[in-house]
């Protein structure tokens, strides 16, 4: 569907100067396609054909509102919330714990600072996004490579290019929403939701480690040698 999608809309704006042009948007193949993507309706500028309504379709489909009555009610009845995984109790206004309606982008502050904090949005998922990124990079560039992580990263070099490239990428993809009050808690669409994205994270931190120091031992890439 979506192949079919594109491809229409393609053929549509390459045709735009040709005397088939109008025929074509009259016959709904321009229509078409923006009802595919959910838009309300659609515009032609330049030759090129535009649809408007999808980020609110995309909204309606995939976003979910946190509340602060949520956030509170939350904070009283959750056990996980009422301490730290160090023993201390959150309290307003502290560097580290954080109460949650003070730590959560929908209502605490949406600056660099509270964001980028110990017990902020942003370092966990980051550090989870990349990590996921970095072990799937990982095995397939030792089965095509041959060579270690370290190997890519700072003898051939390559590796270092790309992780230079993609670093930045996803931290602003993730900061944006963040500084717009959303949380990954904000966003769900079939099995993909924040919970999943953050246990695979975690387990995509810790088996990244894992083959960093098992490669440091080894001296030999893993998924060359054992998968």
């Amino acid at each position: 569907m979506a192949a079919t999608m594109l491809a229409s809309t393609s053929v549509a704006a390459g045709l735009s100067g040709s005397p088939l042009a109008s025929s074509l948007v009259r016959s709904g193949i321009s229509s078409l396609s923006c009802r595919s993507l959910g838009a309300s309706r659609y515009t032609r500028r330049g030759g090129l054909i535009r649809c408007e309504g999808v980020k609110d379709t995309v909204d309606k489909a995939t976003r979910k509102e946190i509340t602060k009555e949520e956030i509170l009610q939350n904070q009283e009845t959750n056990q996980s919330e009422k301490q730290s995984v160090f023993g201390a109790v959150p309290s307003s206004g502290s560097f580290y714990p954080r109460p949650e309606v003070e730590r959560r982008p929908e209502t605490g502050e949406r600056s660099l600072g509270s964001i980028f904090a110990f017990d902020g949005a942003a370092p966990e998922t980051i550090n989870g996004r990349l990590a996921m990124v970095g072990i799937f990079w990982a095995a397939i560039a030792e089965k095509m490579s041959g060579l270690t992580v370290f190997d890519q990263l700072y003898t051939q070099g390559t590796g270092l290019v790309f992780y230079v490239a993609l670093v930045p990428l996803i931290a602003y993809a993730s900061i944006v929403p963040m500084l717009n009050g959303e949380s990954t808690d904000a966003r769900s669409f079939g099995p993909f939701t924040a919970r999943a994205e953050r246990w695979n994270g975690r387990l995509a931190m810790i088996g990244f480690l894992s083959l960093l120091l098992t490669e440091n031992f080894i001296h030999a890439p893993v998924f060359t040698n054992f998968f």
